[in-house]
């Protein structure tokens, strides 16, 4: 979906980019789109973490992988169904480690017309797959690090609970501005009953800023 490294482009068959974002597009056809899909996590202190304490921290997590994705437009905004397969990857440089796999599809409502002219809003949701290697990285617990409140658990594969993303952005000239946030329900999930799971319902969100110093002297109209 979105390409911020040059690492990426290359990795893709062509790097493209417009008003929204870079990306790697590997194929577009009228309606379908095959991209390089990235996601990112941020680490975790375990110390700082009640369920955790005493065990490893978590390094950050990069994924990266295929994506298919199909869209409707109507009038009211365009429909996108989206299939994204990727790798996950845990960095702690120099070295890198394969932690899994996971498939999160989704199906997004995309509006730029609406009360508040030159916004772009949008709404994804869908559910979320993963490996045993995927859930065992975030949730399980060994035995060398079992306490009494805490026993050792082992990772299964298959349902990781229940995403619904809002998102916000604007583009001002040379600055962009965005905001997102995300429930995770985790009612079902194959790691619901691991001791580090303390909640079924999660809220995060975030915002952010980018100044854009540099564009192409030659421009295209976005094709969405």
């Amino acid at each position: 979906m979105y390409c911020p490294f040059p690492i990426w482009c290359i990795a893709a068959s062509t790097c493209r980019s417009n008003r929204d974002k870079v990306r790697g597009l590997l194929y577009q056809g009228e309606r379908s789109e095959w991209d390089i899909s990235l996601g990112a996590a941020v680490p975790v202190r375990s110390d700082d973490n009640a369920a955790r304490r005493g065990m490893p921290d978590l390094d950050p997590t990069v994924e990266i992988g295929p994506q298919w994705s199909y869209k409707l437009r109507q009038p009211w905004g365009d429909v996108t169904f989206r299939l994204p397969l990727r790798k996950v990857l845990a960095v702690d440089l120099p070295d890198v480690r394969d932690v899994g796999t996971v498939f999160t599809p989704s199906v997004a409502l995309d509006r730029d017309h609406h009360p508040w002219p030159g916004w772009h809003a949008s709404i994804a949701t869908g559910p979320v797959f993963g490996d045993r290697n995927y859930f065992a990285y975030y949730y399980g617990v060994d035995a060398r690090h079992a306490t009494a409140d805490r026993p050792a658990w082992a990772a299964t594969s298959g349902y990781g609970g229940w995403q619904l993303t809002l998102a916000l952005t604007k583009r001002f000239k040379q600055l962009w501005v965005g905001g997102f946030l995300r429930a995770d329900h985790l009612g079902g999930a194959a790691f619901e009953n691991s001791p580090l799971v303390r909640d079924r319902l999660s809220w995060t969100g975030g915002i952010g800023i980018s100044w854009i110093f540099l564009e192409s002297a030659q421009t295209v109209d976005s094709v969405r």
